[in-house]
């Protein structure tokens, strides 16, 4: 039976299908809890360890670095001892982060934990979206692969709402006393618990059929597809079909990504995917919003609550992007996301240009305040139906069978070089001009409507086996 067959049979099965795409996205909702929890600490890290804006942005961002090293190191490594081993071992990496971010003793103690925790992010950027394009019917992969972007910002907001209880618990005082510990410690030691959560689900899932026919367990493989495409399929074509594709590839390596001039096309479209995805400015939301609503005159609670509303218009996004993904395709719901982060982007500028005062004492007129409360809202809701989604749907699937794992592996990094960038030259950036900064996240907003226009592929409907 071909891989067109395959889809109609995807239904009988599609509940357990959707329990261990879930299972997989827990490494998404720790990506995102992980890269969003700090936000709450921002303020009393500064105050602890009475450092400037541009210290406490190299330990805010010092966990990019690792995410940039487990991305690039995951994809050789799920190739080697498998795509569930692997999740294990970002599940511990996740577990020993979080206590050593709880309990840190000097500044630079505690962006090593940040590090640590940042190999685990990027090793789960890469393997969620791998895993799940592997085990998904082609007909459902776009929605099922949508949920780790929706695992992703689910961790994002619970992570705010975690913030904003422990704050209150604390009176108020992100330094306040809770259980021997100041308020953000606590804040940061919380994410022990969705982390062992992951390490014991990956226990409850199978391994990647196309990672078992590869090291010999065809049999294995064959249990795993029943189990994901249903009996209606015959498992010994299904198998030949995947067996076959990866006879004609070998293990993945970087040498093989290159082509003439650097990279491969694919590659560099996958490059410049995750790297626009950054440079829209995104993750400054989620890093410095409850600092960057505090400095335009809102006060510490309902800054938090700001951050939490913004995690939830995130998820909504996310929603729509997963109803929307495979019946209108990637690259329509990519351009609609690149003019809407545009105009947003563009009112968030002016807005900002109107701030009155310097250092702790700012304010923005209450016209101008509303527009940057409503343009970010708009901002982070164009992103999440759009480029939130799509891109981790496209790096799952536009790659080659050959490369995949490699080509995964390098853009999942060059995002994360791309964040750190974002990261770590903002509050440099909104010390200088505020407004400047968001007019530069504009650009590249408008810079991605003729790369998706010009290079990136459509792949909405296609087999893995179908990539060229």
């Amino acid at each position: 039976m071909t891989s067109t067959q395959a889809r109609e049979a995807a239904p009988d099965h599609l509940g357990h299908v959707i329990f261990i795409t879930a299972a997989a996205a827990m490494g998404g909702f720790l990506f995102g809890y992980d890269s969003s929890v700090i936000n709450g600490a921002v303020e009393a890290i500064r105050d602890r360890f009475d450092v400037g804006s541009e210290a406490l942005a190299q330990v805010i961002a010092a966990a990019l670095i690792g995410c940039a090293i487990g991305a690039a190191i995951a994809g050789r490594l799920a190739d080697r001892i498998g795509r569930i081993r692997t999740m294990q071992i970002a599940a511990v990496l996740f577990t020993v982060s979080a206590i050593g971010s709880a309990l840190p003793f000097a500044l630079w103690d505690l962006a090593m934990w940040r590090v640590l925790g940042g190999v685990a992010i990027g090793m789960a950027s890469v393997i969620g979206p791998a895993y799940i394009a592997e085990v998904s019917p082609p007909a459902y992969r776009g929605r099922l692969a949508s949920f780790q972007q929706a695992a992703i910002v689910i961790g994002i907001a619970i992570s705010q709402l975690v913030n904003w209880g422990i704050l209150n618990a604390a009176g108020g005082d992100q330094r306040g006393k809770i259980m021997g510990l100041e308020a953000w410690q606590v804040m940061l030691g919380v994410m022990v618990v969705p982390a062992v959560l992951y390490g014991l689900l990956s226990f409850a899932i199978p391994e990647s059929p196309r990672y078992l026919i590869s090291v010999g367990k065809r049999d294995k493989a064959k249990k795993v597809l029943r189990e994901v495409e249903g009996d209606k399929i015959d498992l010994d074509a299904r198998a030949d079909e995947i067996e076959l594709a990866m006879r004609r590839e070998h293990k993945s390596t970087f040498r093989d990504l290159m082509g003439k001039r650097g990279f491969l096309p694919i590659v560099w479209i996958g490059i410049g995917l995750s790297v626009f995805q950054q440079l829209v400015g995104i993750n400054v939301i989620f890093y410095y919003s409850n600092a960057l609503w505090q400095s335009v005159g809102i006060d510490p609670g309902s800054s938090f609550f700001y951050s939490f509303e913004t995690s939830i218009v995130n998820i909504i996004g996310t929603v729509i992007a997963m109803v929307l993904v495979d019946r209108i395709g990637r690259k329509p719901l990519a351009l609609i996301g690149s003019v809407g982060m545009a105009i947003s982007l563009g009112l968030a500028a002016w807005a900002f240009s109107y701030k009155e005062g310097t250092g702790d004492d700012i304010t923005l007129p209450d016209l101008q305040g509303t527009v940057a409360i409503v343009a970010a809202n708009c901002f982070v809701l164009f992103f999440a139906l759009s480029w939130g989604v799509v891109v981790w749907v496209l790096l799952g699937e536009m790659f080659p069978n050959k490369i995949r794992a490699a080509a995964l592996g390098v853009a999942a990094a060059a995002q994360w070089i791309a964040n750190w960038v974002i990261t770590v030259t903002f509050p440099t950036l909104s010390d200088w001009n505020l407004s400047g900064a968001y007019m530069i996240y504009t650009a590249f907003a408008l810079l991605s409507i003729p790369f998706i226009l010009k290079w990136v592929p459509e792949t909405k409907g296609k087999a893995l086996e179908e990539m060229g």
